[in-house]
């Protein structure tokens, strides 16, 4: 205990933590709306709303933690976003308490398919370049939505854009201090900041019994099952291994499961690898050594387990910063891994068209069937890469 003590004291850094606090940031500020238009379509209390928020940051704080001591590696928890806007359509034809049987389904059948390590025969036979493709098209549109920002907030989303870049210049570890700095000074002087009362009391989670139907199962818990595995398992796992990190996918599933069981009955939705918050701790911005940014995910852990503990109260400090704000900050501070899922996409000539087809379909935003843009970007693109790859074969061979 005292080697791990001193271990994390000599690996801690200021760019690490913030690039875990940022990530909560993201996802207090993008997925947890969808968490508030769930509630409201459910008519619950304010209490059961801090129950919900309670379980999804505790559930995704112990695993972050602990996976990201053991394997030296950044890995990042996080819930299902597409399952909660599954919700949103549910709601309130069904009870919640059919909703926490189909949580409990989820978790148990994901569960299986870790144990068996299925997951990881999978994720092997993806090439690089069709992973790529799904990950830059996956990021593009926080990209856009910097500039889009513009249109509201031009002077500060300019300035933080202008601080990022100076900032890239002379001192790079600590780019997106100084941006989210330059971004919270600038919104206190031109009264941005979005009026909020604040009161500070420890969050009770409330139990909530599940009642199985039919309804939940084939409505709920089967499509939460294939939104969280292709929707944010598999992105989550090609953006750690573009990284460079090899932990295999089934201790990541089997920790994350018996999370999700964990914390299903006090309303927290399935617990599953972060996609989009963990390319913010997997990159440069994080740390310059690769093998110190698990930091990032510890301390994304942290912050989890704060915002649990205070989720009625640290919900709404997050909802000071102005959308425009989170927006530009997403942006900017995933720039770098855009950049280099493009990169990757486009360099071997082979995969190349594929992977543009993959980048297209996943950043069109579909909805194909019900199922995401991230499902159908990685069915078209393996088959077009299939199909492309079969046919430069057979034109070798004449």
């Amino acid at each position: 205990m005292a080697t791990l003590i001193q271990t994390l004291k000599e690996d801690w850094s200021i760019s690490a933590s913030i690039a875990g606090f940022l990530a909560v940031l993201i996802a207090y500020s993008g997925p947890l709306i969808i968490f508030f238009q769930a509630a409201q379509a459910a008519q619950v209390s304010d209490a059961m709303m801090a129950s919900w928020i309670w379980g999804i940051s505790i559930g995704a704080a112990i695993p972050s933690i602990y996976l990201s001591i053991k394997y030296k590696t950044p890995v990042v928890m996080g819930w299902s976003a597409p399952g909660t806007a599954l919700l949103i359509t549910l709601f309130p034809q069904m009870s919640i308490n059919e909703a926490v049987a189909a949580y409990i389904i989820s978790a148990l059948v994901i569960f299986i398919i870790g144990a068996t390590g299925y997951l990881d025969k999978i994720l092997k036979l993806i090439p690089p370049g069709i992973a790529a493709g799904m990950m830059a098209g996956i990021l593009f549109q926080f990209g856009l939505e910097l500039f889009v920002a513009t249109d509201t907030m031009p002077f500060i989303v300019f300035s933080m854009l202008a601080c990022y870049l100076l900032a890239k210049r002379w001192s790079p570890r600590y780019t997106m201090i100084w941006v989210l700095l330059c971004g919270v000074i600038l919104s206190v002087v031109f009264g941005k900041m979005n009026p909020v009362d604040i009161n500070f009391s420890i969050t009770i989670p409330t139990l909530i019994w599940p009642e199985w139907s039919w309804n939940s199962t084939l409505n709920l818990a089967i499509p939460l099952i294939l939104v969280s595995l292709t929707g944010q398992l598999l992105p989550g796992m090609a953006i750690l291994r573009l990284s460079g990190y090899d932990i295999p996918a089934k201790p990541i599933i089997t920790v994350s499961s018996i999370a999700s069981l964990a914390v299903a009955c006090v309303g927290g939705i399935t617990v599953i690898l972060g996609a989009i918050t963990a390319a913010l701790c997997t990159g440069k911005d994080a740390h310059e050594l690769k093998e110190k940014r698990y930091i990032a995910g510890i301390a994304n852990g942290i912050f989890y387990l704060l915002g649990g503990l205070f989720a009625g109260s640290i919900v709404t400090v997050f909802s000071l910063l102005p959308k425009e704000l989170i927006a530009a900050l997403a942006g900017l501070a995933l720039i770098g891994a855009i950049s280099a899922n493009i990169t990757a996409a486009m360099k071997d000539d082979s995969q190349r068209e594929s992977a543009l087809i993959t980048f297209l379909a996943t950043a069109s935003g579909m909805h194909f069937l019900g199922l995401s843009s991230v499902f159908w970007g990685i069915c078209i693109g393996m088959i077009a890469h299939y199909v492309l790859t079969k046919k430069r074969v057979a034109d070798v061979s004449v």
